[in-house]
């Protein structure tokens, strides 16, 4: 078994932000996706197989990608001190540990019973530690039926962060409104995309802070009357017409691990594909990332739209941007 810790390097750019003026507690580090576990030696080695596959999820993007990463640290050992103040904690243990003592301390309202528990500010500011107590003598099987309620806990507060940070420059709703007027349906998009019209197509980009770093793009156009939705060749067949000679380059459709759904949107009928998209092999510079297209048929306004969202990120992690691209779509209204 291979137990994965922090890199010394790693470590030492990271010792350097812990903070000691004026004797406060220091600010937590570390990304919103980075969970130090914590737990006994012995407990980790029978459990780390179950807390990986729990909570190191894996999506396709343009290569397998995990939505969180875990790495574990001993309680009390090497580091400890540093560590323990990361943004993100999963620690196990029963009330004897003393690492859960100290969670259990600083709880706003007393813990009794066993189970999930969520403790703030523990060792840092603006700490979040994720508390599984469990019965003196606990193993894995004890620990494994709340794994899968934790990874569920820990993906829904990253979606909150990843909304927030999205629309942390405020939302246009100058925008919203001037579509429902302009175009008939409406998009919450941040004030940092810029967006244009061309006849019935709408492009919404965000290009901050370098394009060549980092793009999300949405594009939405219709067809009226509305037609029943297509099938998979037909809807890339209606992106590859219509919005794909929008964009900056061309792309081809990548099948390879795609995943389709119909689904009931908004009381509207809907399809999305999410898929991934790369330049055609002749295009000298390679790129690519993941997109969604979607199709809604708004019978009230008696139109099909095709809405199409796709990200490129080079050398990024990109689920945080996946969670925004989905966003972006869910919040699509075309019905008054």
């Amino acid at each position: 078994m291979i137990i994965r810790t922090l890199r010394i390097g790693t470590l030492s750019l990271l010792l350097t932000m812990v903070g000691s003026a004026c004797n406060e507690v220091p600010m937590a580090y570390g990304d919103a996706n980075s969970v130090i576990a914590v737990m006994s030696a012995d407990d980790w080695a029978e459990a780390s197989d179950s807390v990986y596959g729990a909570i190191e999820r894996r999506i396709t993007t343009v290569r397998d990608e995990k939505t969180f990463t875990v790495t574990y640290q001993e309680p009390l050992a090497e580091y400890w001190d540093r560590l323990r103040r990361f943004r993100q904690m999963l620690v196990v243990g029963s009330r004897s540990d003393s690492w859960v003592q100290d969670a259990l301390d600083r709880a706003r309202e007393p813990i009794t019973e066993n189970g999930i528990h969520q403790v703030y500010d523990v060792w840092s500011r603006g700490q979040a530690v994720t508390l599984v107590l469990l019965d003196e003598g606990w193993d894995v099987a004890d620990l494994d039926p709340y794994l899968t309620e934790v990874s569920t806990l820990l993906d829904s507060q990253f979606r909150r962060y990843a909304q927030n940070r999205m629309y942390f420059s405020g939302l246009d709703s100058a925008l919203t409104d001037t579509l429902t007027m302009q175009a008939g349906f409406s998009m919450e998009l941040p004030d940092v995309y810029e967006w244009g019209a061309r006849d019935s197509i709408y492009l919404f980009r965000n290009d901050n802070p370098d394009p060549a770093e980092l793009i999300r793009q949405v594009g939405v156009t219709w067809r009226t009357p509305a037609i029943d939705i297509p099938d998979q060749e037909g809807v890339l067949a209606w992106r590859a017409e219509t919005l794909e000679p929008e964009y900056n380059f061309p792309q081809a459709v990548i099948l390879e691990n795609a995943e389709e759904r119909s689904f009931d949107f908004q009381g509207n009928p809907a399809y999305e594909l999410q898929a991934q998209w790369r330049n055609p092999p002749d295009v000298r510079w390679p790129a690519g990332g993941p997109m969604f297209t979607r199709v809604v048929t708004c019978a009230s306004q008696d139109r099909t739209y095709l809405l199409d969202a796709w990200l490129y990120a080079p050398g990024k992690e990109k689920y945080e941007y996946l969670i925004q691209l989905e966003t972006l779509l869910d919040s699509f209204r075309c019905d008054s």
